[in-house]
């Protein structure tokens, strides 16, 4: 697994190796043995017990039989799946399409009761149009070279997952900086549609929408986008790959930058007219462009 920037992700890779370190020493066996019993290097046992490198499953199954502790197995490899899922590349997620990497996520969807999303390149994509959600998946699938074409079945399962917006009593806070609402995604047509449909959402009752404005003395700058579901998990979109943080202290943080930009954003008519704003913007691109033509 890649060695994440987050703590969450390494102190779970720490974890396993303490453990597994653990079953080395209740064993008796020292670094040494334990290799010579799986027919390793010696550097190899000493890299997994100090979580430089993580064990593969083949790798746990080995050293629970050494130690004598195969009823340990399965409860370990699962460990290894919940560290190894804290940080998933865009390759991996994505490798049998876009369609499934949509649908994985609609469970922890359906649970939350609190969404705070915040996003710096994007429209969230709860509150995607169709359009708007085609044009971004067929760029990420143009842009990731990858070779599945289900962008069709991808942009229904997002669709599928906007539901939520307007079932049970969930909350939803989104702040979108105000540079994403100039951004030409899908062109002219595309963004006209998603701002009328941006403004339509943040006048629902249970929605908090807020716009970053762009300003030459912002006292928190951008950020990464991220969501933040309750109080107990934060997902992360990187260039990269996605990364799941489930440390509270981390949880936290995220929940404190969320608070100082959304003390940064307006809202109501002041966010409605930057909207409008970027619309009529729209309109002079056209403008432009047939008098060139």
């Amino acid at each position: 697994m890649p060695l994440s920037a987050s703590s969450s992700a390494q102190q779970a890779r720490q974890a396993l190796a303490d453990r597994l370190a653990e079953l080395c020493r209740d064993a008796g066996l020292t670094g040494k043995d334990l290799a010579e019993r799986c027919g390793w290097s010696r550097s190899k046992s000493s890299r997994i017990m100090n979580a430089r490198t993580p064990p593969s499953a083949e790798d746990i199954r080995a050293w629970c039989e050494a130690c004598g502790a195969v009823e340990q197995t399965a409860h370990l490899v699962a460990s290894l799946r919940t560290a190894e899922g804290m940080w998933v590349s865009w390759r991996r997620m994505e490798r049998d399409g876009l369609r499934h990497a949509q649908e994985a996520r609609l469970p922890l969807y359906r649970r939350t009761l609190r969404f705070r999303a915040y996003s710096s390149w994007l429209m969230p994509g709860m509150i995607q149009t169709q359009p708007y959600t085609t044009a971004a998946l067929r760029a990420i699938q143009k842009r990731r070279g990858l070779v599945v074409d289900d962008v069709a079945e991808a942009v229904t399962a997002r669709m599928e997952r906007q539901r939520v917006l307007y079932e049970g009593r969930r909350r939803f806070a989104f702040l979108i900086e105000e540079s994403v609402l100039r951004n030409g995604i899908g062109g002219a047509q595309v963004m006209a549609g998603q701002l009328a449909h941006l403004a339509s959402i943040a006048s629902l009752p249970h929605v908090s929408m807020g716009v970053v404005p762009m300003a030459p003395d912002r006292e928190r700058w951008p950020a990464e986008g991220f969501w933040i579901y309750d109080a107990a998990q934060v997902n992360v979109e990187l260039i990269s790959g996605y990364l799941t943080i489930t440390q509270p202290g981390e949880v936290a943080m995220y929940a404190e930058a969320f608070a100082e930009l959304a003390a940064l954003a307006v809202y109501g008519s002041s966010a409605r007219a930057l909207i409008a704003a970027a619309t009529g913007a729209l309109g002079a691109h056209d403008s432009f462009v047939e008098g060139e033509s």
